[in-house]
């Protein structure tokens, strides 16, 4: 009997064990993230602006023109200075100056602003061309003044006395090395005796120291005289050193006449 009980006792509890294995599990609902979402990448930037800037040529002469040319990207504002101001995002534009230039372009826009030059370069005019023979007309003046000295004579005398023969063969050395002078011989005279009488006076003078001249070797066609008496005197004092200084034979470059 006891035994029996037993083999119940077992069967009920396989029996619960089964039924209890047909019971459902229970589900767990998934955990929730609760981490925030990464925030939006910035934007980028917009692009800074860049500029091309050229001159062609870039050396003139003072009166001549040149050619500016530019382009540019990113840039809603454009200038070019200096004296052409704003312009177009890509151009060109004349420009002559008359000193050296160096033109700057300044590009604008939403990424910022950019800048390039460009250096014109101004040639100063060439010097006006000299007159065959004008330069050398100037030094032949400049030589004339400061080697040819005047001749000078005795009261009322016109031969060539021994200062006077050595300063006149001084002047023909310096006419004979410089052959392409013409020059003049004035006969002077100081303020005593009558304006005809001393008129002729000069005019001998003159001759004798063209003579002696042309004695030493210079040509006779490369001189004129000319007379002028007491009428220029290069002293006014009324003593015999001033008169001595007015009778003189006076050598002046070129062709002379009244």
């Amino acid at each position: 009997m006891r035994k029996r009980s037993l083999m119940i006792s077992s069967v009920l509890g396989c029996l619960a064990l089964t039924l209890g294995g047909c019971h459902k599990k229970e589900v767990r609902a998934p955990a929730v993230d609760t981490t925030p979402p990464p925030a939006p990448a910035a934007p980028a930037p917009p692009p800074k602006p860049e500029v091309t800037l050229s001159v062609s040529p870039a050396t003139i002469d003072k009166g001549q023109s040149a050619t500016l040319a530019w382009s540019t990207t990113n840039a809603t504002d454009v200038a070019v200075t200096p004296n052409i101001g704003k312009v177009d995002p890509s151009g060109t534009a004349m420009v002559s100056p008359s000193d050296s230039t160096t033109y700057i372009l300044t590009a604008t826009g939403p990424g910022g602003t950019a800048s390039q030059s460009a250096r014109l370069t101004v040639s100063p005019p060439p010097p006006p061309p000299v007159t065959p023979g004008a330069e050398s007309e100037v030094q032949e003046q400049q030589m004339f003044d400061s080697e040819v000295r005047d001749a000078y004579f005795d009261f009322n005398k016109s031969d060539i006395r021994q200062d006077a023969q050595q300063t006149l063969n001084a002047d023909a050395t310096f006419f004979k090395a410089h052959p392409s002078i013409h020059f003049t011989v004035e006969g002077h005279c100081d303020e005593r005796g009558s304006e005809e009488y001393n008129l002729g006076l000069g005019e001998r003078r003159a001759e004798a120291a063209k003579e002696f001249l042309v004695n030493l070797g210079v040509s006779p066609d490369r001189i004129f005289t000319i007379s002028y008496g007491k009428e220029r005197p290069q002293c006014t004092d009324h003593t015999e050193e001033c008169w001595q200084k007015n009778r003189r034979a006076h050598l002046k470059m070129g062709q002379e006449s009244k």
